[in-house]
């Protein structure tokens, strides 16, 4: 199968709303059944990759534009829009253009973080969901081996991870600063992004172990706290958890302002004006910039904290061209890998047919000299190709003389002739014994 063949459809942060992404999000004990549809929807090698950042589906398939429609109108009976309406938010990706995708999804380059570490794990766990159902092949699990390569090249060739996690370490600081010793804080994470739990992921190997965590879609909320092995807080009951929370993380990203002002004026009464800090993790904003107005609350959005953390603009950069160098070199050493692996079978066959002809001539010839064996054979050989090429010779139109040359090329190609004298022997001595040349 060719690499025309991979295929990538899914919603992302860049292409629709966080409300769409709840709607096609997928916890783990879902995703059995929506392979399970995939299958039946004749998709038989495919990946379903659900994170707080995108939902897509991975996969080879004979017929990449048929598989992708039927994977459309699959997630958009999920979050009950007709399938034209859905259609505009999803992007498809075909081919190299698929592949590369898939390592820039597994390389953290296609992240709201740039070098953010969840995302391998996430898409090393849907792999495994993938196999156990039964649902991966040789073309995909080639293409997410050479992926795993390259974002393993990218953790330990470039510095991209650095500036993620400078992020958390800077939110730590902060928060130390504010409240003390993180031991003694109580946090509530807004939303299930993936900035929002490594933010998350440093504060409690700083000590936090007080965790909530809500969200718009209820489901998500409580997949997040036994991920997270923090309490579920229904979402009616925000105000009540924001409340209780020194340190509050947003990473919704609905495009709309999650975390108002009136909301914090409540919360901050009813902690009697002890300060909140508040991380606006999120891609569009999720706390009303009113907040940041008010007495108590100290509201860091991601560029606050990579001032804190002192991440240059121009090295970050730096570390991205390198991790995308990585990238176009590993897709360029797998594109090379496949096409070698797809001429095999030609080669197999091409070494098949010479052996039976060697074969056929030692039943036929099997008392002939070397000299004279070794000549019968290359004639056979050749016998065929010569028919071909004279009769594409006899074509005098355009098509013809462009077959012949193109023929001519690729046999020079093949055998490594350039530069060799042609064989201006009479024809007798290259006719094989009994047999005329034509």
């Amino acid at each position: 199968m060719t690499t025309t063949s991979y295929l990538v459809i899914g919603a992302s942060h860049r292409t629709c709303s966080g409300a769409i992404r709840d709607g096609l999000a997928t916890d783990e004990a879902e995703v059995p059944a929506m392979l399970e549809r995939l299958r039946a929807a004749g998709v038989s090698q495919a990946v379903w990759l659900s994170t707080c950042d995108r939902v897509e589906v991975q996969a080879v398939h004979e017929r990449p534009n048929e598989a992708a429609l039927a994977i459309a109108e699959l997630m958009a009976e999920r979050v009950g829009l007709p399938t034209p309406d859905l259609a505009d938010q999803l992007y498809t990706r075909t081919g190299l253009d698929a592949v590369r995708h898939l390592f820039s999804v597994a390389c953290s380059l296609d992240s709201q973080i740039i070098g953010e570490p969840h995302i391998l794990g996430q898409l090393k766990a849907a792999h495994r969901g993938a196999a156990s159902a039964g649902l991966t092949g040789p073309e995909l699990e080639a293409a997410l081996q050479a992926a795993y390569t390259a974002a393993k090249r990218v953790r330990s060739e470039t510095p991209i991870a650095e500036g993620a996690t400078s992020l958390a370490a800077a939110a730590v600081q902060v928060a130390r600063d504010l409240h003390g010793d993180p031991k003694r804080c109580s946090a509530l994470l807004i939303g299930v992004g993936d900035m929002g739990a490594l933010v998350l992921d440093g504060l409690r190997e700083a000590g936090l172990s007080r965790l909530t965590i809500a969200a718009p879609v209820d489901r998500r909320a409580e997949a997040a706290a036994r991920r997270l092995d923090g309490h579920f807080a229904p979402w009616a009951d925000l105000d009540s958890a924001l409340a209780g929370a020194d340190i509050v993380v947003t990473a919704a990203g609905l495009g709309r302002y999650i975390l108002t002002a009136g909301m914090m004026e409540v919360a901050l009464k009813r902690r009697r004006r002890r300060p909140v800090f508040v991380v606006d993790a999120a891609i569009p904003s999720d706390v009303d910039p009113a907040v940041a107005r008010m007495d108590g609350a100290f509201v860091y959005d991601l560029a606050d904290l990579e001032r804190v953390a002192l991440q240059g603009r121009v090295g970050r950069e730096a570390a991205t061209q390198a991790a995308w160098t990585i990238v176009d070199e590993a897709l360029a050493a797998f594109a090379r890998d496949r096409a070698e692996r797809a001429a095999v079978p030609a080669v197999a066959a091409l070494r098949t047919h010479f052996e039976a002809e060697r074969r056929r001539l030692l039943v036929e010839h099997g008392d002939l000299d070397a000299a004279s064996a070794t000549r019968l054979l290359v004639n056979r050989l050749l016998h065929r190709p010569s028919e071909v090429l004279r009769a594409l010779a006899a074509e005098q139109d355009g098509v013809g003389l462009a077959e012949r040359a193109a023929a001519e090329r690729l046999l020079f190609r093949l055998f490594r002739l350039d530069g060799m004298a042609v064989d201006e022997r009479d024809e007798d001595e290259r006719r094989e014994p009994g047999r005329e040349v034509r």
